[in-house]
């Protein structure tokens, strides 16, 4: 337990993404089939096996813990786990305790999770436009999302707004959702389409917008300055000097991340991914349910995995057509 997570490739690992659910109040068409089969509840870690594997993670160095889903505030009570997990915040074993959200429930939750230690959140939102909106997430609602983003605010979060560049879609909203992050003091970044899932009647080359070309577009009308800084994420963060914003940008096919990658990726049911565009994983779920009372097992285990963990993903479109994809949906691995 004293012992870093170290990677084959001397990264350490101090980060870990949990999904919680693989259940989702929306059904974006990057993310998810618009009709779903869900696992069985059965299959899923119950909130005490969360808050136990967490634990032992946070014991073997993750610093950082992001939870996910599909979308994780509509687990129920979820909020249990969250109050759970802000022990460690107060020990200082854990130094950030954070989510990523659609937004559709902030604003129920929001004071409660600024109550139990979360900072900032993510929210994923790719348009300002309701029409649009309701074709991407299949449902829509988006003065529903509108108001959890002012719950949130309103609570002391931070919020980041997380928008995937899909060509012929969101393109001509460069400027617009800039604008409007700048109006509320929120950060934004841009996120490639990724090669993930059955992609159904979804065209994943003909989505593909390169951020290299959304970055031109932007230096169009603004001074961009590269900053440093990282949140421990694969974002390349700039700042627009006209208003003093931060724009980032995830870029997995125009410019692979993996060089300094510190993360993995759990599933609800307890499946490890050491990366995000590999079928490769451990299953932590035996180890966690055939030894409550040994801790072992679990942590032999997740070292084990950790050894796995591979220099970085495949994805690629420049064929025209999705190499690297992978079979399971975003949901399923926590995006």
């Amino acid at each position: 337990m004293t012992e870093p997570l170290v990677d084959p490739f001397q990264r350490a690992i101090s980060y870990l993404r949990l999904s919680v659910t693989d259940r989702c109040d929306f059904r974006c068409v990057y993310c998810m089939a618009e009709n779903m089969t869900f696992l069985p509840k059965k299959e899923l870690l119950t909130l005490e096996e969360l808050d136990r594997m967490c634990t032992t993670f946070i014991g073997m160095g993750v610093e950082k813990l992001r939870i996910t889903g599909g979308e994780p505030l509509v687990r129920r009570d979820i909020m249990t786990f969250f109050r759970g997990m802000s022990r460690h915040l107060e020990s200082g074993a854990l130094q950030e305790l954070t989510l990523t959200t659609n937004g559709s429930q902030l604003e129920r939750y929001a004071a409660d999770l600024a109550a139990a230690g979360v900072r900032r959140v993510n929210v994923s939102l790719d348009t300002l436009d309701e029409e649009k909106f309701a074709r991407v997430t299949r449902w829509g609602r988006l003065p529903q999302v509108l108001r959890g983003l002012d719950a949130a605010q309103a609570a002391g979060l931070q919020v980041k707004l997380n928008a995937v560049a899909l060509k012929g879609f969101n393109e001509d909203e460069l400027l617009s959702m800039a604008e409007f992050c700048a109006r509320r003091g929120m950060d934004l970044t841009w996120i490639e389409v990724m090669p993930m899932g059955d992609m159904g009647n979804e065209d994943r080359v003909g989505q593909y917008w390169s951020l290299r070309d959304l970055r031109a577009q932007l230096e169009k009308h603004y001074t961009l300055t590269d900053l440093p800084e990282s949140t421990g994420g694969p974002a390349r963060y700039v700042r627009l000097e006209e208003t003093g914003q931060k724009v980032g940008f995830i870029t997995p096919l125009s410019h692979n991340f993996c060089e300094s990658c510190n993360r993995v990726r759990m599933t609800c049911t307890g499946q490890l991914y050491m990366c995000l565009g590999q079928e490769d994983m451990a299953d932590l779920r035996p180890p966690l349910r055939n030894h409550p009372q040994d801790n072992a097992p679990l942590e032999a285990a997740i070292r084990a995995a950790i050894g796995l963990k591979p220099k970085g993903h495949d994805f690629d479109y420049s064929r025209q057509r999705p190499d690297g994809q992978v079979s399971r949906h975003m949901s399923h691995t926590g995006g």
